[in-house]
């Protein structure tokens, strides 16, 4: 784990030109690239089927149960190639995945919940870990004898994102955290990641249709389009770059622009000729 508060280091995690096809036939990511620096924030970003979550299911190795696999390309974690690892191995390497939806076993409680993400540690501070994550996510505390299925969504997420950090891990995967959420939460969400970076070390990946919030507490970004990448930089950049301005965060240089008013076909045209 990199130092808590240190700037964005050495690579973590690496994709390089990667595709991924689903049922022997549907080719769904094209030619992939991207890294994650050791204690940074990536994100990625794009539309509903930009193809976001199937990078993180590449990486995570939980492809094989929804009939996917890598074709081409390579994944490396620590200079190590990790495409053909168990996903419980990737766990113990310290690649953690929050999926999209806020997965939780609705019929535990929310501690019995954060208690199995520490299910591949055999040291004796598990204790103190769920004190931390407590530190982080209070209301989890005041809910922890109840069963996850009767908590709130963002209680939920929260509690997948901590069950996460019981694992340890040096990078977080996490899909979609802002979905379904009131912006409240989602700033709240998005402040404890901010705080796990920065005070633990933590690198995540985050893949997130919200690109208003996820670029402002990333440190660089990538944009799907259709399985590609089509634009990556900073995000403070990104924030400033015009399409980027006109076709994720709706705004112009007229000012606020909707969706329905946009032709995707001209950015598609743009940017993937």
């Amino acid at each position: 784990m990199t130092t808590p508060g240190a700037p964005p280091g050495e690579t973590l995690l690496e994709l390089n030109n990667i595709e991924v096809i689903y049922n022997h036939v549907i080719l769904v990511l094209k030619g992939v690239s991207l890294k994650v620096p050791q204690g940074g924030i990536t994100a990625l970003l794009g539309g509903n089927g930009a193809g976001k979550t199937t990078t993180l299911k590449a990486i995570s190795n939980l492809l094989r149960s929804e009939r996917g696999e890598v074709t081409k390309g390579s994944i490396r974690y620590r200079g190590d190639r990790v495409q053909d690892l168990n996903p419980s191995e990737l766990v113990r390497r310290g690649v953690v995945q929050v999926m999209e939806g806020r997965h939780c076993f609705e019929h535990l409680t929310v501690e019995e919940n954060l208690l199995t993400g520490a299910y591949t540690r055999k040291d004796r501070e598990i204790a103190a870990d769920l004190e931390k994550v407590y530190a982080y996510f209070p209301r989890l505390r005041e809910r922890r004898r109840s069963q996850a299925g009767y908590t709130s969504g963002g209680e939920q997420q929260m509690c997948a994102i901590g069950r996460a950090v019981m694992a340890r891990p040096a990078c977080i995967l996490l899909d979609e955290p802002s979905m379904g959420l009131a912006p409240q939460l989602v700033e709240e969400i998005f402040g404890i990641v901010k705080d796990l970076n920065e005070r633990e070390g933590v690198s995540f990946l985050l893949a997130e249709q919200n690109t208003n919030v996820a670029l402002r507490y990333a440190h660089y970004g990538y944009i799907l389009e259709s399985g590609r990448v089509v634009m990556d930089g900073p995000a403070a950049h990104l924030r400033e770059n015009p399409d980027v301005k006109e076709f994720y965060l709706g705004m112009s240089d007229k000012g606020r622009k909707s969706f329905r008013d946009v032709r995707s076909y001209r950015r598609r045209k743009r940017w993937l000729s």
